[in-house]
């Protein structure tokens, strides 16, 4: 055991951390990894105890934690983007999470043998799927967007539905028991409260960030200052109610649609990803042997399996019915649905009240619970992609491209991406700019790629690489620098500027922007004019025959590499610092000079534009 609290707290970052690594490097779940780092850092090896080490210090954090990941889910959750999608969400999150709660209730009582009491307020925590656990799934998983959407809007709205449920569900138990309705009349009144608390705060932000009142540099730390007190106000009044106040105040500044709150959500972001990899080290880690080995009584077993197999898809079945959900779409969402930190947090809350009523058969709700959410985690964390790909509502494929601007090199260029088989898609502002395009048959979007409504009405989910190729330099920069944190600083690229006289942008290139693409002074003019002058696009497959050192010997002095297709697929643009490779089976793209039958015509037709001018003058 570690004695040091600074060491644990370093090796819950270290192994949260590093699970998210490996779970990227290796295409793994994310949230498997990170619970199984736990595992063997708390009772398997005995590193740590995070609920013991902290003491009264641990519940407080994990719930501080838990509401601020709540609340950065919460910030997605724009009415624009549930466009279409209304009747099915609003069905999933009402009778959908109420059936869910009736048959997990009657699963618990008839199979896990828990009592009346006792399975009411454990089946209505267990609705909760959450985005602890279902953004890192749909980030792994590439989905389509209309299942995505509506695995996304049900994780967040549920969350604080599912706690409330089961403090509805103790508040009735002890209203039986003590046959007192004030109990049930303060737990309306509370949540109401939480509701308009997290309304009011969420307005309050909004109206202080439109007017100035808050300087930009504390703008951050305002919204995450003022998170925690909703929380914190909320959850002292009753407990539970504090996830329902953050998610309305969410929700609330999201639809105020202001720059600042969407300049922050990158930073917020990260906040929750961090929040999320050291939170479920820190719950696994402090579970015990013995709760572990209580995981395998069979009617944990039996319980498991049921909310797995039966609960969860028919509750998804009955009420989507009559909604335009396909069949796909309804085994998809009625399959996935992963139990988070909220479960286990709540679930250990619930334990201690309980045991104290004197309802015995609550000792074994911990085991019950983690079985159900390692369980779930494990069986859709890694088969989320494989359904996903079988009932054809993946966006799996060989990464794609994404272009803006419209021009003759970009036409090209997308042409080529398009004859390798690599999803491409060329944006631009202007109609005109993509006409040459769309008469290529060329897939294209008509619209400002920095604008807001791009966000609703262009999916980028295929595209791992951008190409900002307009004629302002400027702009190309912009657009990188905007979208670096979906696509990576290593895979957003930008023309290299063109550095007119007198002008030092030397800089400029390594400070802003993306990587510059292809040669020195390879810019938006000295590129469409090449095409213009009948510079083609030219691919090599490379062989054991005909190596990459061959091809480099051999091409014109004129050509200039672009990028290669890897044998894998992955595509790796050329870039004036790389070094240049390329092995058996990869395929080199170039910008080659017109051949000279080429070189012939063109000069014929200029001899007779010449000679007509000629004769007009004559």
């Amino acid at each position: 055991m570690i004695d040091s609290l600074l060491l644990q707290l370093m090796l819950v970052g270290f192994l949260g951390v590093g699970s998210q690594w490996i779970a990227w490097r290796f295409r793994l779940p994310a949230i498997v990894v990170m619970s199984i780092a736990g595992l063997l850092a708390g009772p398997v090896l005995g590193l740590m105890n995070p609920e013991q080490d902290f003491g009264e210090l641990y519940k407080p954090i994990i719930s501080l934690a838990v509401a601020v990941i709540l609340f950065e889910g919460s910030l997605n959750l724009d009415m624009k983007e549930v466009k279409g999608l209304g009747r099915p969400v609003f069905r999933i999150v009402t009778f959908g999470a109420f059936l869910s709660w009736i048959l997990g209730s009657l699963a618990a009582h008839y199979v896990a043998g828990l009592s009346w009491a006792v399975a009411f307020t454990i089946g209505g925590l267990f609705i909760v799927t959450g985005p602890t656990v279902i953004l890192p799934l749909l980030r792994q998983a590439k989905l389509k967007p209309r299942p995505a959407k509506i695995l996304k809007w049900e994780g967040i709205i549920v969350d604080p539905i599912g706690a409330l449920l089961a403090v509805f569900a103790f508040e009735i138990i002890l209203f039986l028991t003590n046959n007192d309705p004030s109990t049930l009349l303060m737990f309306f009144a509370a949540s109401a409260f939480a509701v308009f608390l997290g309304w009011v705060c969420g307005k309050g932000v909004g109206w202080m960030f439109e007017t100035g009142y808050i300087p930009e540099f504390l703008k951050s730390p305002a919204v995450f200052a003022v998170v925690i007190a909703c929380f914190t106000i909320a959850d002292e009044i009753m407990h539970e109610t504090g996830l329902l106040s953050v998610t309305a105040m969410g929700m609330t500044l999201a639809n105020m649609h202001i720059s600042s709150i969407a300049d922050m959500r990158h930073f917020k972001e990260n906040i929750s990803l961090l929040l999320i990899s050291t939170i479920f080290v820190m719950l696994t880690a402090s579970l015990t042997v013995d709760t572990l080995v209580e995981i395998f009584n069979i009617q944990i077993i039996g319980f498991v399996a049921l909310m797995l197999f039966i609960v969860r898809p028919l509750s998804i079945f009955l009420s989507t019915m009559g909604t335009d959900l396909s069949k796909s779409e309804k085994l998809l969402v009625g399959w996935i649905a992963p139990r988070g930190i909220v479960a286990l947090t709540v679930a250990s809350y619930f334990a201690s009240v309980l045991l104290e009523e004197g309802f015995e058969d609550a000792s074994i709700l911990i085991s019950l619970t983690f079985a159900l959410v390692f369980t779930t985690v494990v069986a859709h964390g890694f088969s989320i992609g494989w359904l996903a790909k079988k009932l054809g509502l993946s966006m799996e494929g060989p990464p794609g491209v994404l272009i803006a601007g419209g021009s003759a090199f970009t036409t090209g260029l997308a042409k080529t991406l398009e004859e390798l088989k690599i999803p491409v898609l060329l944006t631009d502002s202007s109609w005109q700019r993509l006409s040459r395009a769309r008469s290529r048959g060329i897939e294209s979007y008509h619209g400002e790629i920095l604008s807001e409504q791009t966000e609703y009405y262009l999916d980028m989910t295929p595209y791992e690489y951008l190409v900002a190729a307009t004629e302002l330099d400027s702009y190309n920069a912009l657009v990188c620098t905007t979208f670096v944190p979906e696509f990576g600083r290593n895979n957003s690229f930008q023309l290299s500027l063109s550095n007119k006289e007198g002008d030092d942008l030397e800089d400029l290139v390594h400070t802003i922007g993306g990587r510059v693409l292809f040669e020195e002074g390879a810019s938006w003019e000295e590129l469409n004019a090449r095409v213009e002058n009948g510079y083609v696009f030219r691919k090599t497959t490379i062989t054991e025959q005909y190596t990459f050192q061959d091809y480099m010997k051999n091409m014109d002095q004129h050509a200039m590499l672009l990028f290669s297709k890897r044998a894998s697929g992955k595509v790796e643009f050329f870039t004036p610092e790389m070094e240049y490779k390329a092995e058996n089976g990869d395929v080199i793209v170039s910008l080659m000079p017109p051949s000279k039958e080429f070189e012939k015509i063109q000069e014929k037709l200029e001899g007779q534009r010449k000679d007509k001018e000629n004769q007009k003058k004559s």
